[in-house]
């Protein structure tokens, strides 16, 4: 049996200018992380509805973020 996954753009009808590298969803299913080759780290939050809106960047890596892990409690 297949499983259908509707696709989802992390931007509006402009992609943006940096290129993603990693993506990550968090357990609850409510913040997306990406990483870019420009260094940053990008939080996103995503609605029930799947609606996509840009809640927070992070700058700092002085090198691409090519993989993304979250930490244990």
């Amino acid at each position: 049996m297949k499983t259908l996954v509707p696709a989802v753009a992390v931007w509006g009808k402009t992609a943006p200018s940096h290129s993603i590298t990693a993506v990550m969803i968090t357990d609850d299913q409510q913040t997306i992380v990406t990483g870019s080759q420009e260094g940053q780290i990008c939080l996103w939050d995503l609605s029930s509805d799947l609606k996509i809106s840009s809640k927070e960047i992070i700058f700092g890596h002085t090198a691409s973020v090519t993989c993304l892990a979250k930490a244990r409690e």
